[in-house]
C-alpha cells in the first residue's frame, strides 16, 4: 500500500448523506491540487437508518488502486448511536483520527489513544436553518477542522455547487458553524 494515499472511512446510517460528504471532499480534494480522489460506496441493506460506510483515497498522486479500505487512517462518523452498533475503529491506524457527530465532550470518547475531534453536527446543523437530521453538511466542516487536509473555503464552495437548488448556503453555513465548534483531543 502506498504510504502518501490518505484513506478515509466514512460511517453513517441509510439517509444521513455519508456517500454525498465524501464525494464533497473528494471534490474539493480534487480542486485543491490533489491528483487523487477515489471514492467507493459500499451497500449492503439500502434502506433509510440502517448503517453504511463508504471509503475514500486522496493523494497528491494519481491513483490506480481501487481495493477497499481495511486501515483507514481517519474514521468519520455521522450518527454517534452507530457506536453501539458497529465498531467503527476497526482497522483504524495507530495513530489515526476519528471525527465524531457527538454530544458529549470529546474527552467522554475513548478510542484507545487515538486523535478525536468531535461536534454535535446536529445541533449546529438544525442552528444554520436545516431540518433535523442533516448531518452531512455539517461533519464535512468538522472534518476540516480536524484534518486542515483541504482549505474550509474550498470545501464550502463544494458544499454550495452540490446542493445548487437545496439550500446550498444553509448546508454551507452547517460546515461554517461545525468547524467553528469541533473540539479535539485524545492521544
Amino acid at each position: 500500500m502506498r504510504k502518501d494515499i490518505i484513506e478515509i472511512r466514512w460511517h453513517g446510517r441509510g439517509g444521513q448523506g455519508a456517500i454525498t460528504a465524501a464525494k464533497i471532499v473528494a471534490n474539493a480534494a480534487f480542486a485543491s491540487g490533489y491528483k487523487g480522489a477515489v471514492m467507493t460506496p459500499t451497500f449492503g441493506t439500502e434502506r433509510r437508518g440502517a448503517a453504511v460506510f463508504t471509503s475514500l483515497k486522496i493523494s497528491r498522486d494519481k491513483i490506480y488502486d481501487l481495493s477497499p479500505i481495511s486501515t483507514p487512517d481517519m474514521i468519520i462518523v455521522l450518527d454517534h448511536t452507530l457506536l453501539d452498533e458497529v465498531d467503527v475503529a476497526a482497522g483504524l491506524k495507530e495513530n489515526g483520527l476519528v471525527v465524531l457527530n457527538g454530544g458529549k465532550p470529546v474527552e467522554e470518547y475513548d478510542f484507545k489513544g487515538r486523535k478525536v475531534a468531535v461536534c454535535d453536527v446536529t445541533h449546529h446543523a438544525v442552528t444554520a436553518g436545516l431540518p433535523p437530521g442533516i448531518v452531512n453538511s455539517g461533519i464535512i466542516g468538522a472534518f476540516c477542522r480536524a484534518t486542515g487536509l483541504v482549505e474550509l473555503d474550498v470545501l464550502l464552495e463544494a458544499i454550495k455547487k452540490e446542493f445548487s437548488g437545496k439550500r446550498p448556503e444553509l448546508n454551507a453555513k452547517a460546515a461554517q458553524i461545525a468547524y467553528d465548534n469541533t473540539a479535539i483531543g485524545g492521544i
